[in-house]
């Protein structure tokens, strides 16, 4: 498989759990003391990095850091937003679509370079 898809598919993993980690206990952890998710965010990202990790020096192979920063919001945003109107029941908001557009402003100039 090429070395794009590999980091994309393990960028893509790796940013589900950044989410749960990141986000996932303002649902099911809000009444609990804040340490208490810290710890259980850290044991979250512990799958996060072992995924992450891998996937930036596969990456690194054909992207260069700018390229694979920029692809990580990508991917991040494109799980966030389902993630907040599924899972924490957040209003779809006109946002996201800005947010989105802005993205990919991003993702033309770190790759223009590529496309001539």
């Amino acid at each position: 498989m090429h070395p794009s898809l590999v980091t994309i598919s393990l960028l893509c993993l790796s940013n589900i759990f950044m989410t749960f980690a990141w986000y996932g206990h303002l649902k099911t952890m809000s009444g609990k003391p804040w340490v208490l998710a810290a710890l259980l965010s850290w044991g979250i990202a512990l799958f996060e990095y072992l995924l992450q990790v891998p996937a930036n020096r596969i990456g690194y192979t054909v992207m260069n850091v700018g390229q694979l920063k920029i692809l990580q919001e990508v991917i991040t945003l494109s799980l966030f937003v389902p993630f907040a109107l599924w899972y924490l029941k957040e209003p779809l908001k006109l946002d996201y679509l800005w947010a989105g557009l802005c993205i990919l402003g991003a993702v033309y100039f770190i790759f223009r370079s590529e496309l001539t």
